[in-house]
């Protein structure tokens, strides 16, 4: 396989100044998009592992009984339930009131049976093989790739909100400091552009994220990653790697700053909750937004542990009480900055898991499944799309354990949150290469 010299350039200083410098690259923003003077942002939270959506949002009707026979010993007590006010056929995980609350005011939605899709698919014909499904069902890497990178393979090394940050170039503030995409959650695929790149943060430490080590090593690691990129074929590569970690100190430096500038938000975060902590910088960087000069803005967090074969029960209860109290304070702040109307964050998550437990009191890989989105602009107190009729093997269990085919694309969903943020319709198949496969391109629950 040939690689051009701009590709190595990208990846051989990644791993060089990345790897071992405990640096992020970050290259040129480009393109000719006009400069928008509205503020908006998407705040992405995934959920790694597979959250078992199935237990997150639980039907409160004659369903019920179906749904308790069938998860056994991973059946919710129905009295111990949140019933939703406008939807009341439906019930939330016991860990999650204030998204309960949020949803009762309208603030926020449930998307239901939401994965990854080619193209619409029914149940004979996945069973048959006669529609492209996305590459590797139930796995992993394969379908976390495919969530972030809105493509039908793992393959493609772009994400969506990447290439949103590639269509806007320059164009996302009058004089932008930093990249549109900001990630608190280390690097991820979501957040890579062909022309673009992320600035990485960590929670609590904005001037010291350039470098992982601690300051008094930080010298020494620059250095050593001025060398190593000097050990290769010929071509010159320091010029290009000095201007990647120089870029990668100037953000930090201009982040630093501009957070510093700034007075401290009232909204107080759940302590000794992780994404809280990340959730909580996310709103102290839209705070700076006018010092940092930009009016659009994606970030990325992320909670692990998701992958419960066993011991479900208690380990996805303590998750959820983290995300609960997270997202909500996280609304709350939005509201004191103003902004609640400009924010929309939302959930998404490898796959769910299947209906059916296994033998360790846990659940296995599955497709479908349901998720949250929260802000002002959100149309909530609503469940978009379909849910599944939890009936084992029929309509949407692509087997006989209860894992469902999604009635709803994540490209959808996706190109939904795309459009509220200010991509144009005839712009989403350059973002979704999959979307013009789907008659709704737009599912209505924000705007």
């Amino acid at each position: 396989m040939s690689i051009d010299r701009r590709s190595f350039v990208r990846y051989a200083s990644l791993a060089a100044a990345g790897h071992f410098a405990g640096l992020r690259p970050f290259g040129a923003l480009n393109g000719l998009a006009a400069t928008t003077t509205d503020y908006k942002a998407l705040v992405c939270i995934f959920l790694f592992g597979g959250n078992d959506s199935n237990n997150m949002v639980i039907p409160f009707d004659s369903r019920y009984s179906q749904y308790q026979t069938i998860r056994g010993p991973l059946a919710l007590d129905k009295s111990s339930l949140l019933q939703l006010g406008p939807a009341p056929t439906y019930a939330l995980h016991p860990s999650l009131p204030d998204i309960r609350t949020l949803f009762n005011k309208g603030n926020a939605a449930i998307v239901a049976n939401v994965g990854t899709l080619v193209q619409p698919l029914s149940r004979a014909q996945y069973v048959e093989g006669v529609v492209d499904t996305p590459s590797n069902l139930f796995s992993h890497p394969d379908q976390q790739m495919e969530w972030q990178n809105a493509a039908p393979s793992a393959t493609t090394n772009t994400g969506w909100a990447g290439r949103i940050a590639d269509m806007y170039g320059t164009g996302y503030g009058s004089s932008p400091q930093i990249p549109m995409i900001t990630s608190v959650a280390g690097g991820t695929l979501f957040c890579n552009g062909a022309n673009s790149s992320p600035v990485a943060v960590t929670p609590g430490a904005v001037g010291g994220g350039s470098c992982s080590a601690g300051s008094a090593y930080c010298p020494g690691r620059l250095e050593t990653a001025q060398q190593l990129v000097t050990f290769n074929s010929g071509l010159s590569l320091v010029q290009m790697d000095n201007e990647i970690t120089g870029n990668a100190y100037k953000y930090m430096g201009v982040l630093a700053d501009a957070v510093q500038s700034i007075t401290p938000l009232k909204t107080q975060f759940p302590a000794n909750n992780s994404l809280g902590a990340q959730l909580q910088q996310v709103a102290q960087i839209i705070q700076a937004r006018s010092a940092l000069g930009i009016t659009r803005q994606i970030f990325f967090a992320g909670l692990g542990g998701f992958d419960t074969h066993a011991d479900q029960l208690p380990t996805q209860n303590a998750l959820l009480a983290q995300i609960s109290p997270a997202m909500a304070s996280f609304y709350e702040a939005t509201q004191e900055l103003g902004l609640a109307d400009q924010i929309t964050s939302f959930t998404m998550s490898d796959f769910s898991r299947a209906l059916e437990p296994n033998a360790n009191n846990g659940s296995d890989h599955a497709w479908g499944g349901h998720h949250i989105v929260m802000g002002g602009a959100v149309k909530g107190g609503k469940i978009y799309g379909t849910y599944p009729s939890l009936v084992l093997n029929a309509d949407n269990d692509s087997d006989t354990t209860g894992r469902w085919i999604p009635t709803t694309a994540s490209a959808q969903y996706a190109a939904t949150l795309a459009s509220w943020f200010g991509v144009q319709t005839a712009d989403l198949p350059t973002i979704f290469p999959t979307i013009a496969n789907f008659s709704n391109k737009n599912l209505g629950f924000v705007g």
